[in-house]
């Protein structure tokens, strides 16, 4: 059951990831659009500006959940190439715990900050800034909910790889192996 959840999980996170992914090319266009108007027509506002780093805290705050499915979150992978099966499952189902856990926690957090935040109808405090500011940081526990998913989508993953246990995953060793690994991590 949880493995299906988790596959149910993982294609969410990847539609959506695909979906805001489209955000940062309009990024980019925007940010060009701006740096055009500012430098050759002399003119920009700050709503555009404001536009723009909005478009990146949803790329952001989305996207981090997007890498983790895609397989690319920072790891050290030096340290991770030599690892056998086994060791491998063990740190991802650990990174995924903790991704679980600190998502959370952030997300947990950010309640109380989003609350204030629509409370006061947040807006831009500068003239001529974008209004309903609220609404953006409403991402914020939402892209952690979103990471603490897929962070159980990757320990459901390790806990699919982890070899098997018992007399056939031990043929071939010996007791002080089994016991102490072999150096490679296994």
């Amino acid at each position: 059951m949880a493995s299906r959840l988790a596959d149910r999980i993982d294609i969410l996170v990847d539609l959506v990831g695909r979906l805001v992914a489209w955000l940062t090319l309009a990024l980019v266009a925007l940010v060009a659009l701006n740096v055009l108007a500012r430098y050759l027509l002399s003119a920009g506002t700050v709503a555009l500006q404001e536009l723009e780093w909005h478009l990146l805290a949803v790329t952001a705050l989305i996207g981090m959940s997007y890498g983790i499915n895609r397989g690319e979150e920072v790891r050290v992978d030096m340290l991770y190439a030599r690892y056998g099966p086994r060791t491998k499952a063990i740190v991802d189902a650990a990174a995924g715990l903790m991704t679980v856990a600190v998502a959370l926690l952030i997300m947990k957090v950010s309640f109380a900050y989003v609350a204030q935040s629509y409370a006061y109808q947040e807006g831009s405090p500068d003239p001529g800034g974008l209004p309903f500011r609220y609404l953006l940081k409403s991402l914020i526990p939402l892209g952690f909910a979103l990471l603490a998913l897929q962070g159980f989508v990757e320990f459901v993953k390790a806990l699919r790889r982890w070899p098997p246990a018992g007399p056939a995953a031990l043929q071939g060793t010996s007791h002080t192996t089994t016991m102490m690994g072999d150096g490679n991590g296994q």
